[in-house]
This record gives C-alpha cells, sequence and structure tokens, in this order.
C-alpha cells in the first residue's frame, strides 16, 4: 500500500462514519502524511500536515493492516508499532471507523 492509496481507503472509511467530527492526522513517518478533517462536510481530506485533535503514528504496512482487519490497532498501540499524540478517547472512536 502506498500513501495514495491509503489516502483513497481513508476517504471511503471517513464517509461511512458522518458523526466522527474531528480533525486527525496520520503520519506515516518517511511515507508522508494524511490530514482528515471532518468537522465540515465534504470532509476534508489532504496530504498535507495541519493541526489536528488526534495524530496516529505508524508504518503504512501496520496502517494496511489496520484496514484489512489483519492488525489489531490495539495491540499495535500496546507493542509500540501505534503511537497516538493527542486525543485518546478520539484515537479509541477512529479504531471502529477503521476497520473493515
Amino acid at each position: 500500500m502506498n500513501l495514495e492509496d491509503a489516502t483513497v481507503k481513508i476517504g471511503e472509511k471517513i464517509k461511512h462514519a458522518p458523526d466522527l467530527k474531528a480533525r486527525v492526522l496520520f503520519d506515516f513517518n518517511d511515507d508522508g502524511v494524511i490530514f482528515v478533517d471532518s468537522t465540515q462536510s465534504p470532509p476534508e481530506i489532504k496530504n498535507e500536515e495541519d493541526e489536528s485533535d488526534v495524530t496516529l503514528v505508524c508504518s503504512l504496512e501496520t496502517f494496511e493492516g489496520f484496514l484489512n482487519g489483519t492488525k489489531d490497532p490495539n495491540i499495535a498501540f500496546m507493542m509500540g508499532q501505534l503511537k497516538v499524540k493527542g486525543n485518546m478517547g478520539l484515537a479509541l472512536k477512529l479504531n471502529s471507523v477503521l476497520e473493515d
């Protein structure tokens, strides 16, 4: 999975979570970032950093596992494969949005 594929997948997932109403930054280190602002309609999705309520930091490989259901975000967090900066409650809410 590359950044473009991940951006498309996130866009699809966010469409099915109209009550999220948050600004989220997915940071894939050297592979880039995806910023989602679902406080507006339609949600803004871009590959640039912006002010967020929560930032999730992981590899694109780990993120792909979240999207396809082969990796549990909670276990990835406990193992240090996922770092969360900001609103932890929002991060937990994202867990259900990202899963298939």
